[in-house]
C-alpha cells in the first residue's frame, strides 16, 4: 500500500473542505459567540475571549462536518478528497483543528492578555478540542463512504 505524504494528507484534507458550507458555517459561528456572550452578560461572567474561541470552534466543525456530510457531491477531486477524508477521519480533523488554533491564537494574544505562550496553550487546547469533535463525528460517518462509491 502507498503511504502519502503529510503535505498530499493536507492537501486531500484542503480539497475536501473546498466544498464546505462556508456561509453556514460562518453564521453558525457568529450566532454561537453573540449567544454564548448575551448568555455570559446575563449571568454575570461575561467573556468575550470564551466566546470568540467558541465562535471560531463551531465555524471549524460545521465547515468540517458539512464538508464530508454529502461525499457524492461536488467535481471529482472534491469528491475523492471526501471519500479520503471519510476513510481518514483523524488525518482529516488535523486541518480543522489547525484552523481553529490559526484562528484562535490571535485572539487569546490580543484580548486576553495572557502572553505569547499562555495564548498559545489556549489556542491549541481550542485546536485540540475541535480535532477529537471533528475526528470522531467523521468517524462516525465513515458508512457515507461505501455508499457513496
Amino acid at each position: 500500500m502507498n503511504e502519502i505524504s503529510r503535505r498530499d494528507e493536507v492537501s486531500l484534507s484542503g480539497a475536501a473542505l473546498r466544498g464546505a458550507p462556508w456561509k453556514t458555517a460562518a453564521i453558525s459561528g457568529g450566532v454561537a459567540a453573540a449567544v454564548t456572550y448575551g448568555v455570559g452578560l446575563l449571568m454575570g461572567g461575561a467573556g468575550l475571549v470564551w466566546s470568540l474561541g467558541v465562535g471560531i470552534s463551531l465555524f471549524a466543525l460545521v465547515a468540517a462536518i458539512g464538508a464530508v456530510s454529502k461525499p457524492h457531491e461536488g467535481d471529482r477531486v472534491t469528491r475523492q478528497a471526501r471519500l479520503w477524508s471519510l476513510r481518514h477521519p483523524f488525518k482529516f480533523a488535523l486541518l480543522p483543528a489547525g484552523i481553529v488554533a490559526a484562528l484562535d491564537y490571535p485572539v487569546q494574544l490580543v484580548l486576553d492578555g495572557e502572553g505569547v505562550f499562555g495564548s498559545a496553550v489556549d489556542a491549541l487546547w481550542h485546536g485540540a478540542l475541535v480535532y477529537l469533535i471533528a475526528g470522531v463525528v467523521t468517524l462516525t460517518m465513515q458508512g457515507r463512504a461505501r455508499t457513496a462509491r
